[in-house]
């Protein structure tokens, strides 16, 4: 019985590996598990701490009496595999060579594949899978173009949690996530927009290091005849360039926090500049949003808004003003990385979803 099945889902992170197993739909165990700047640095590699938080999740699971017998699925967040379409996928040797070799990027979430693998193989009967990594990769061919055959936009954002509260969406409207057309803007560190056209993610900004709107930590899209003055003028290395771009732009950059809670506290509190980058946020994200809107030809069924910031009802508030004569417009605030990973495995179980292939 699927109802008894059990899902161990792990979401790696740099400095912490969070765990959740769930019982069908519902949480039985929730956990964080902090790893110290000290015990990371034994390892050369990113991959080499497969063993290692491996054991610490197995400790974490005997303390808390989980049966391990249960577990029917062990589903990790996705790496950085190559640009792959939406869906679950099946770990494979290819999968595991890639993101040992970090052939694509070296990022801590290349781990949940690994640790997956590794449990899964341990149990009676359990498989292992990833959902939906940031490479999601579903760009029409129109979106690729740039201004330049020797550059090509790609996707690289916030795919889990788009796809996620895109379905949570439908299914509060008794529609199916295939049916809709919707923009999903997920408000995080970095601030991704979506159009999702029956299903697939056919148009995206580049949130990694690339374009859109200003974030509490990334500076989006930037005048590109100044950012190049700036890069041979032998004032700064490439480190300090990049950190420009991701990391210490936006928020950051013009104020010094990268906590949008505490600008927007600063905002209300009186403090005109903080004011001024949290309505420049609010309005680049509406712009974007309004843009997209015409990869849809304006057939546009909703617009979400999601991740952290979506908090915010002053914010959102601003963002609304901007965009509601589009679509309708419905908050889903936060994000939960742990129950999305679940929904795409409980798919799996119920034989909902189709598993694909990496190759």
């Amino acid at each position: 019985m699927i109802h008894n099945a059990r899902i161990l889902a792990i979401n790696p992170g740099s400095t912490s590996t969070k765990i959740a197993v769930y019982e069908y739909d519902t949480v039985v165990f929730l956990k964080t598990i902090r790893h110290s700047a000290e015990e990371l640095s034994k390892f050369e590699k990113i991959t080499d701490q497969c063993d290692y938080r491996r054991d610490i999740i197995y400790e974490e699971l005997k303390n808390a009496d989980v049966r391990l017998d249960l577990i029917k699925i062990v589903i990790g967040r996705g790496g950085f595999v190559r640009p792959i379409p939406a869906g679950v996928y099946r770990v494979n040797e290819l999968m595991k060579k890639e993101l040992i070799e970090g052939k694509n990027g070296e990022h801590a979430s290349n781990l949940g594949a690994l640790i997956a693998d590794n449990i899964a193989k341990q149990l009676p009967d359990a498989k292992a899978y990833i959902a939906d990594p940031v490479v999601v990769d579903e760009l029409e061919p129109i979106a690729r173009f740039s201004g330049h055959p020797l550059f090509q936009r790609t996707s690289a954002f916030h795919a889990l949690n788009q796809r996620a509260i895109a379905r949570t969406h439908a299914k509060s409207i008794n529609k199916k996530y295939e049916d809709l057309n919707l923009i999903v803007a997920h408000l995080g560190g970095g601030i991704s927009i979506g159009v999702h056209r029956k299903g697939r993610v056919i148009d995206v900004n580049q949130a990694l290091d690339g374009n859109g709107p200003i974030s509490p930590e990334r500076s989006g899209s930037l005048p590109v005849g100044s950012l190049l003055k700036m890069a041979f003028s032998g004032d700064y290395t490439f480190e300090e360039m990049k950190s420009m771009i991701t990391g210490k732009g936006g928020l950051f950059a013009y104020t010094g926090l990268n906590d949008a809670y505490e600008v927007e506290k600063a905002a209300l509190a009186g403090d005109q500049n903080s004011y001024n980058v949290m309505e420049a946020m609010a309005y680049q994200t509406a712009k974007e949003i309004g843009a997209f809107s015409t990869v849809l030809k304006g057939d546009v069924d909703a617009i979400l808004i999601t991740g952290g910031m979506a908090n915010s009802k002053w914010f959102t508030n601003m963002i609304i003003e901007r965009v509601y004569k589009i679509a309708p417009v419905h908050i889903y605030p936060g994000e939960d990385e742990m129950r999305a990973l679940a929904e795409n495995a409980l798919l799996v179980l119920k034989g909902e979803v189709e598993v694909k292939e990496y190759k």
